[in-house]
């Protein structure tokens, strides 16, 4: 997927391991970069991880993919067939047009060698950021968003628009065959909400599933070394002031320094992990 290595490190001690609550952790980081942004794949050494359900569904409220925007859906497809996938969809996508806020997108969702959860995504000229139209040279192009599963919108939109400062970039709701083909979920019906930090950076998508609706929960042993654990990292301009204003709301909160980092890992109303870093 035209991914680079950007860094390859290995990290063991106390601070680490005090974030991210596993003890004595010894991990292997590798960051690489597809566009403008990144992502971690995070490695346990010394600790071997709890693997992914390989019944999950995307109902479930552990689910969390990543949505990585392609210039071409056929040819992207066809690379991907290339490879021993396993596919989640039926076949690449197309949102019908009553969906005014997704109409004409393409998408295709599969999972990783480990079985997290991926999707491709085309836009229409009209749709999307600004910045995938002016870099469309290459088939992959960035990350569009990381989406996950939650209970309760409203309560959802309060952590992340309220405490957090994410803003609502467009709702929509999805449905019928083209849904159930995409997600491989008979009869799925969701309500998507789609956020944007203030400043450029990956989104996040509420997926909110009416039909069949909510699946399990995350486990409240799942710790960081599992390998269904993903966390967002996001970029706070004044850390402290955030985490006072989580603190005052009752957020629970870790803090430690690790890699040359200030970092407080918290929690969304549903489990999924943040990890906040210092900009």
């Amino acid at each position: 997927m035209d991914f680079k290595l950007v860094s390859d490190i290995t990290i063991e001690g106390h601070n680490y391991s005090d974030l991210e609550d596993v003890t004595k952790a010894k991990v292997h980081i590798v960051t690489l970069r597809l566009g403008d942004e990144f992502i971690e794949l995070i490695e346990y050494l010394n600790i071997q991880g709890k693997p992914i359900l390989s019944d999950s569904q995307s109902n479930d409220l552990c689910f969390q993919h990543l949505t990585i925007l392609v210039s071409d859906m056929d040819r992207a497809y066809a690379h991907l067939r290339s490879f021993p996938i396993e596919p989640i969809s039926v076949a690449p996508q197309t949102i019908p047009p009553e969906n005014e806020a997704s109409s004409g997108v393409r998408a295709f969702k599969f999972k990783d060698p480990d079985g997290h959860d991926l999707e491709l995504i085309w836009f229409l000229p009209d749709k999307g950021k600004d910045k995938w139209r002016q870099n469309s040279h290459s088939l992959f192009l960035g990350i569009d968003h990381s989406a996950i599963a939650v209970s309760h919108t409203e309560q959802s939109l309060h952590f992340y628009c309220d405490l957090l400062g994410m803003q609502i970039d467009s709702r929509s709701l999805k449905w019928r065959a083209t849904q159930t083909r995409l997600d491989n979920l008979l009869g799925a019906k969701v309500r998507i909400t789609a956020l944007q930090p203030v400043e450029d950076g990956v989104g996040i998508e509420l997926l909110d599933y009416i039909l069949p609706g909510k699946g399990r929960p995350i486990p409240s042993d799942w710790k960081s070394c599992d390998i269904a654990s993903v966390q967002i990292e996001l970029v706070a301009n004044d850390i402290e002031l955030l985490v006072d204003k989580l603190r005052l709301n009752q957020i629970p909160i870790v803090d430690s320094s690790f890699s040359n980092k200030q970092g407080y890992l918290i929690k969304d109303p549903d489990g999924h992990t943040i990890l906040l870093i210092a900009e």
